[in-house]
């Protein structure tokens, strides 16, 4: 057998184990009570906030303001519950290193994980479309604005699942990764809000305050809920997601080094 065929069979190896860990995990969401409770939690409170603590009958505008406003409080919360097993469970039960047995990169394993997560969490999106046809029924707002915050929020959501899948491979207890995942993700939401602003500056540390506020995840989603899809705030998304599984690729390597 040739060098050229043996490797297109060792990426034809990897591609199948990438299709089967994404697989499998998609289909633990749909048996999973916790992803089910995610779903149905996410919807209600959505929901619920929106026409209660948004006032949107109130406001008398046709827009959906008052939905997207509470997208990153629902989200630091639910997504971090979402996201505690993806690695925590597999450490806890031992098959993290038959998972890593397999003809499939640390980085695949990774990426398929997130991204079953992430099309889970984006089904989960796309059942608020009611609100979207209410808001249309109700008057004439602005499609524009609310393509960009669903996309916004998409891409929010996809930046908490990699944080919280990252500190998720660093215990074998769920409920720890939950809550670090809960405060890192929290730090990052009000990086630029004075509840985390006003210590760093108390230490002297202007400039690293100033940095610190520049990755604040709110600032950069509600600009995007304004209507415009600046490439700074999409690029922000991505590379915050790209950093985060890089991080995750690397404990991984790390460990099955070890």
């Amino acid at each position: 057998m040739s060098a050229a065929a043996s490797a297109a069979g060792d990426r034809m190896q990897r591609g199948r184990a990438f299709r089967g860990v994404f697989l499998r995990e998609l289909h633990g969401y749909l048996i999973t009570p916790v992803a089910w409770l995610f779903a149905v939690i996410f919807l209600l409170s959505a929901g619920a906030f929106t026409f209660y603590l948004g006032a949107f009958f109130e406001r008398g505008q046709a827009d959906l303001d008052p939905f997207f406003r509470f997208h990153p409080w629902l989200y630091l919360v639910l997504v971090p519950a979402l996201a505690m097993r993806l690695w925590a469970e597999e450490r806890r039960s031992g098959t993290l290193e038959l998972l890593l047995t397999l003809p499939i990169r640390p980085w695949q394993a990774v990426l398929a994980k997130f991204l079953a997560a992430w099309v889970y969490i984006g089904c989960a999106l796309a059942l608020t479309f009611p609100m979207w046809l209410t808001v249309n029924y109700l008057g004439q707002p602005d499609n524009g604005v609310i393509l960009a915050s669903y996309i916004g929020s998409f891409l929010m959501a996809g930046a908490f699942l990699a944080i919280s899948e990252c500190l998720s491979v660093l215990t074998r207890s769920q409920v720890i990764a939950f809550i670090v995942a809960v405060a890192v993700c929290f730090l990052f939401l009000l990086a630029g809000d004075p509840l985390v602003q006003q210590p760093l500056l108390a230490l002297g540390s202007g400039r690293v305050a100033d940095a610190f506020a520049d990755l604040s995840l709110l600032a950069h989603f509600q600009a995007i809920s304004r209507g415009v899809l600046d490439l700074g705030d999409v690029a922000y998304f991505v590379l915050t997601i790209v950093f985060w599984l890089a991080a995750n690729v690397a404990i991984l390597d790390a460990r099955r080094g070890g």
